[in-house]
């Protein structure tokens, strides 16, 4: 009974669990990429390991080993893969470390000191990043598990005390490769949980796409991996600004995301896009208002001539004032997402009217206005741009089918206004693009874009424009460091 209604609790919890109107697909074509980067990153964090002094004494002999320094590193056999439940693996096999130290040596009365040079070889590391969602939506390293070991070290010794230093080589290398071993998984630790979660930071979650408009792209869930890719659902909703808690319900397709023959893929549904036109159309923006000199002359003159009987009867003592025309968005535009394409429904009211300086404004017509757009997606490094185009327009009146008979010759000469006025105008706002989460430096390129039932996926491949370590330099100074992240990892997590 008690698991029927676990059963019970886990479905209604599925089906009132908020749909993603954005996902993004990391496939395993971009891990060769992303290790390439990735080591640059590792071998520069790795070169900054510090090892503490070694003291120690054999019968007479009193030795200390200080200022240990590495002097080069050698990832010659690496692996990074996706692993389910731990998310990305890294594995180097049979990599390289050359050091260089200073020897100090006391026999009786005797002293010699110098530097030495050391390699560390056969050195093993396994690594696994475990992804996560924190409490602000935002993608985090959440754990770093680590292991590493270094099978053997070899020291060239030289000096007068040569052959001491050969009999004391085993206790020196053996303390130096047990503290080697430790260096390495706390310098992997803290590039994981502090630098890379500082480069991490800089995804954007909830921000401003211009004054009006903000958009969300928290995380719903944790990252989800599989053996050849990892998947994230993202909210992907506009807000208005003015209405920073309101937001739209998602009742469109879930996007699905089957492909991996590119690096990455990005999903969109018709939510998204609908979310962003009803934020807009609650902030006031999607209308448009021209008065006198901003309405082209060719229209002005249609115009008048149109409702030159109008002016007469209802007032010809205004016959020369300037005109108004009022265009106003009156519900929200819907996105509607076919393989054949993407489409926008817009419905507006169209006002006309005289406007005679100090008087009140003189109504000439009211209409209704249907207009489909069609839409053409693309991404431009991490930018999702949109180009309209306007395909059907439809004008009728709200006062009676004879004014809309009336009202076809307007028909074309206000399409020739919205193609050579408004749709300039939209698109200049719609090629700035709405950034994609992604981190800083790294942006999208040989893009290709496909259409399916209720939504669009975009694939793409990967191209770093910065490297890892600029960008977490730029930004590890505004990053709020998690309390947990900057601790030591525990003894367990390094295999001496």
């Amino acid at each position: 009974m008690a698991l029927f209604g676990a059963l019970v609790l886990a479905l209604l919890a599925g089906a009132h669990a908020e749909l993603p109107g954005c996902k993004i697909r990391i496939t395993s074509k971009a891990l060769d990429l992303v290790k390439q980067e990735g080591l640059r990153f590792l071998e520069q964090e790795l070169e900054t390991i510090t090892i503490p002094d070694l003291r120690g004494r054999e019968g007479h002999f009193f030795y200390n080993i200080s200022d240990v320094k590495v002097t080069e590193l050698q990832l010659t056999s690496s692996e990074l893969h996706f692993q389910p439940e731990q998310e990305l693996m890294l594995q180097i096999n049979n990599a390289s470390l050359g050091l260089r130290f200073q020897r100090q040596l006391l026999y009786w009365f005797f002293y010699d000191g110098g530097y030495i040079n050391t390699s560390a070889e056969g050195m093993s590391i396994h690594t696994a990043l475990q992804l996560s969602r924190d409490p602000t939506g935002r993608i985090k390293v959440s754990n770093v598990s680590c292991q590493a070991s270094v099978s053997r070290m070899h020291a060239v010794f030289g000096g007068t005390f040569k052959k001491v230093y050969e009999f004391l080589s085993t206790f020196i290398t053996s303390g130096m490769r047990f503290l080697l071993n430790q260096q390495i998984c706390s310098v992997l630790y803290h590039a994981g949980t502090v630098l890379l979660n500082s480069l991490l930071n800089t995804v954007p979650v909830r921000r401003a796409v211009d004054k009006l408009v903000g958009i969300d792209y928290s995380l719903l869930k944790d990252p989800v991996a599989s053996t050849s890719n990892l998947d994230m659902d993202f909210r992907g909703a506009f807000f208005p600004l003015a209405e920073g808690n309101w937001s739209l319900p998602n009742q469109a397709v879930e996007p699905q995301l089957l492909e991996e023959e590119r690096m990455v893929y990005v999903a969109f549904s018709e939510f998204f896009f609908d979310s962003a036109m009803e934020s807009y159309f609650r902030a006031g923006a999607l209308q448009l208002l021209l008065v006198g000199d901003k309405v082209p002359h060719d229209l002005d003159m249609l115009l008048r001539a149109t409702y030159f009987g109008s002016i007469v009867l209802l007032s010809p003592a205004v016959i020369d004032s300037p005109l108004k025309l009022e265009l106003r968005v009156i519900a929200p535009p819907r996105c509607t997402i076919k393989p054949s394409g993407t489409t926008i429904s817009v419905t507006a009211s169209v006002t006309i009217a005289l406007v005679p300086p100090n008087q009140p404004e003189v109504q000439l017509s009211s209409m209704t206005m249907d207009a489909r757009l069609s839409a053409k997606m693309a991404l431009r490094g991490k930018a999702l741009r949109t180009q309209l185009d306007l395909r059907r327009f439809r004008i009728y009146s709200n006062q009676s089918a004879l004014e809309s008979l009336a009202l076809i010759p307007l028909q074309a000469p206000l399409k020739t206004m919205l193609q050579i006025g408004v749709m300039p105008m939209l698109n200049e706002r719609t090629r700035r693009g709405v950034e994609i989460p992604l981190p800083e430096g790294i942006n999208f390129v040989r893009e290709v874009v496909t259409n399916h039932a209720g939504f669009l996926t975009i694939g793409a491949d990967l191209h770093f424009a910065k490297g890892l370590r600029e960008v977490i330099e730029k930004n590890q100074l505004t990053y709020t460091r998690d309390p947990q992240a900057s601790s030591a990892p525990s003894p367990s997590t390094a295999a001496v």
